[in-house]
């Protein structure tokens, strides 16, 4: 495996990849002692997409995936597009409708990145936004819980993201930034508009720099015991609110 390719695994995340950017895929591994229905429609969408495949046993797909969950599906493949500033740009450029962004300031969990990048995908957000340094990137781990959003979604890092949020206000976008101190509700707020939602990283949330750039700092009503959500739960909060008015 060189420096420009990783693995991918489990059933939805190479799917996924095998269906929106089969060309970064070098090699399909399957697990021999998988045989079912929905490990074989992998290995026909391999073949269609002319990608070479491989049936092993269970202990060398372990021996390539470690102590991962792979659900006996494994894609050797190149390292995504990376996205930077330049990318932004463009892709607000070339909207037709409100940008509508996700920021998130410092997540480090994979797990949490994956989920949230699953949840902007669902929620139709153009672009997900977060510094190139104390943040998570696309691993594999975040490839397999996001289940091919992290294929779909661009995911831009940037090296300055206070800048970048200045350059965002510059282009008429609001941006919404979650802590639960907060006075004003998420839902008493108007997102239908060019708008980006910033989340910060778990147990700490945003940083104070963070913080001041945002337009707005909004909070979720909470009933129970508990202080605060964990980021990606937050993050699907926000965001499918943004959805629900939106349309």
């Amino acid at each position: 495996m060189s420096t420009q390719s990783i693995f991918i695994f489990g059933l939805h995340a190479v799917t996924a990849l095998l269906t929106n950017q089969p060309e970064r895929v070098i090699n399909l591994y399957v697990q021999k002692e998988r045989q079912d229905q929905k490990a074989q429609a992998v290995i026909d969408l391999a073949r269609l997409k002319k990608i070479k495949f491989s049936i092993i046993p269970k202990v060398e797909i372990e021996r390539l995936t470690g102590d991962q969950v792979h659900q006996g599906i494994v894609a050797s493949c190149h390292k995504p597009k990376a996205y930077n500033e330049d990318d932004l740009i463009r892709i607000l450029e070339n909207l037709t409708e409100p940008p509508f962004l996700l920021i998130l300031d410092g997540v480090q969990d994979p797990h949490n990145l994956g989920a949230c990048l699953r949840s902007a995908d669902a929620a139709g957000v153009h672009a997900v936004i977060v510094p190139r340094d104390k943040s998570v990137a696309i691993t594999p781990t975040v490839s397999k819980v996001a289940c091919g959003a992290a294929e779909t979604v661009p995911f831009i890092q940037i090296t300055n993201l206070a800048r970048t949020m200045r350059f965002l206000k510059d282009q008429g976008i609001w941006l919404y930034g979650a802590a639960g101190e907060a006075d004003k509700s998420l839902y008493a707020t108007d997102l239908k508009g060019p708008v980006a939602l910033v989340l910060g990283a778990e147990g700490e949330g945003l940083r104070r720099l963070t913080r001041e750039h945002c337009d707005m700092l909004l909070n979720v009503p909470m009933k129970g015991s508990v202080s605060s959500l964990n980021v990606s739960v937050a993050t699907g909060v926000f965001l499918f609110e943004a959805l629900r008015q939106r349309q």
